[in-house]
């Protein structure tokens, strides 16, 4: 208690209030804070924020989520890499791609690397050094005007030779009267009545449902890789691992010729559109292209080439005859297809356009288009008269290895290692059907392409008087595959008609007669086999 002049007694001790304590100590804490941080305090946010949360990452991960951490970082470098990759310029010219990879201080060849290994070599070393900062890309561009001339241009243009502008008119001359042809034949059949083409598919169907093994022979010691009908239907060529080239008589399946001309397997194997028919038998009857990457040109009166032709740096595959007969189109393993002249026995065309190998090749009925498949999975399709790209068939997730148009002229089927087939519209733009055909990958396939005098402007096709009969050309499809099988497929519905059972291993190769009558097929077990119906009788 306090004495009477406010002070405290004597002999006693006053500690105060408490309150005025307190008060005193957050005043001396504001004023120490204040003279810290000159920010006035109303203007700093109240509480704790996101800026301000400390994060504890001082700790250690499972095994097994360092591992999926570690995955995770892998996929996504290997996606930025890719992307940077695409927008990479490479230089296409190998002597500029070599000079690039000596910049870099990097082997300018390894073992076993062609051309084209090395060009993605050089993109994948200049997209991992790429650098992009904000807008300013810096990307090494190999020689970038060089290839293109200018930032802005999307095409390069590669000036064409003489010989190349006279054989793109001469294409031009011979497709535009094919093509209107066609047109008006296909117009006509537009006045035939339904019931007349539901009656001749379901005869057509019908014995295809019949097909069964005619005849079996042994072709070769070596696989067969290929084989193919003469334009009369009276022969079968088959072509073996071995580099062999034979021709068969399809009545009796006798060996009538041996050509010799190859050191390595054959990839493509085609028959001139007149041979047998009006073609001199001392002239180009037949074309093969092998592994030794040379295009022999047969004729039917020696076994040895009459000429061969050189310019693939690596493999060839498939290849094809225009339908003009005068050129030859070759696709190859250097990653470019060639149009030749044979009757010059000279280069007309080296095109490249696949980022890998180019395995299929081939042409439209008119002559105007041809179409090529990689094993890059993309299928193009290329205008012969001006050289440009009609269409680009995106879809398949791997190799394209088969190829065909349809005689109607506007659809193209490809065949891949994914299994399937795809059908392709030139008036869509765009992929109409695919067919989930075998179990493993298609390696060949075919459209029924009728009798070459069908197509003959001057020939007339009647049934019963004057009634017109609508062309069987196309009507069905033709596939074989790794998994031992040729598939026959109805061209309008894309339907499974008949599954062909009989080779002991992979079938390498597949062809139709342009009679009807049979179907050819070539395999890992050194046979060709002939399809017909069960009850013909020949």
């Amino acid at each position: 208690m306090d004495g009477s002049n406010g002070k405290p007694p004597a002999g006693r001790i006053y500690f105060g209030s408490l309150e005025d304590v307190e008060a005193r100590n957050r005043q001396a804490a504001a004023a120490a804070a204040a003279a810290a941080d000159p920010v006035p305090a109303s203007s700093q946010p109240k509480g704790t924020t996101l800026d301000n949360l400390k994060v504890d990452d001082k700790y250690d991960l499972a095994d097994s989520s360092k591992r999926a951490r570690d995955q995770h970082m892998e996929v996504m470098e290997m996606f930025e890499r890719k992307k940077r990759a695409r927008t990479v310029v490479v230089p296409t010219d190998d002597k500029k791609v070599r000079e690039k990879l000596r910049e870099l201080d990097e082997p300018v060849c390894l073992f076993a690397e062609d051309n084209m290994d090395r060009r993605a070599r050089l993109r994948h070393l200049l997209a991992k050094d790429a650098v992009i900062e904000g807008g300013d890309e810096k990307m090494a561009s190999g020689d970038e005007e060089d290839e293109s001339g200018s930032d802005d241009e999307e095409e390069v243009y590669t000036p064409g030779t003489d010989s190349l502008l006279k054989a793109r008119r001469d294409i031009a001359h011979y497709s535009l009267p094919k093509a209107a042809e066609r047109v008006k034949r296909q117009n006509a059949e537009t006045d035939i009545p339904i019931g007349v083409f539901k009656a001749m598919r379901s005869e057509e169907f019908g014995k295809l449902m019949t097909y069964a093994n005619h005849s079996s022979q042994i072709g070769d010691d070596r696989p067969l890789s290929q084989c193919a009908f003469s334009p009369d239907s009276q022969y079968l060529a088959t072509g073996s691992f071995g580099g062999l080239c034979k021709i068969w008589s399809v009545a009796n399946s006798k060996l009538s010729h041996t050509l010799r001309g190859h050191t390595d397997k054959i990839g493509g194997l085609k028959w001139h559109p007149k041979a047998h028919i009006s073609q001199d038998r001392g002239a180009v009857n037949l074309a093969s292209g092998g592994g030794d990457g040379i295009v022999n040109l047969w004729s039917l009166e020696s076994d040895t080439p009459i000429q061969s032709l050189k310019g693939h740096e690596a493999r060839v595959a498939r290849i094809g005859f225009h339908p003009m007969g005068r050129f030859l189109g070759s696709a190859g393993f250097d990653g470019t297809w060639r149009l030749w002249d044979i009757e010059a026995g000279t280069e007309v065309l080296t095109q490249r356009g696949h980022s890998r190998e180019v395995y299929a090749i081939g042409f439209q009925c008119d002559g105007s288009l041809v179409a090529t498949g990689g094993l890059d999975a993309i299928g193009r399709v290329w205008d012969l008269r001006t050289g440009r790209s009609a269409l680009t068939m995106e879809g398949h997730v791997s190799d394209i290895l088969g190829i065909d148009f349809s005689p109607n002229g506007y659809q193209i089927a490809t065949g891949s290692a994914d299994n399937t087939i795809r059908i392709w519209d030139l008036r869509a733009l765009r992929s109409i059907h695919s067919i989930p055909a075998h179990t493993n990958l298609v390696s060949d396939i075919k459209f029924f392409a009728g009798s070459p005098y069908e197509n003959d402007p001057d020939a007339r096709m009647h049934v019963e008087g004057e009634e017109p009969r609508p062309s069987k050309s196309g009507l069905y499809l033709g596939s074989g595959s790794f998994d031992g099988t040729i598939k026959i497929w109805s061209a309008d519905d894309w339907k499974l008609q008949k599954s062909l059972v009989g080779h002991t291993g992979k079938v390498t190769g597949v062809d139709i007669s342009n009679d009807g009558r049979y179907i050819g097929s070539s395999g890992f077990d050194r046979t060709f086999k002939l399809w017909a119906p069960e009850a013909a009788d020949y």
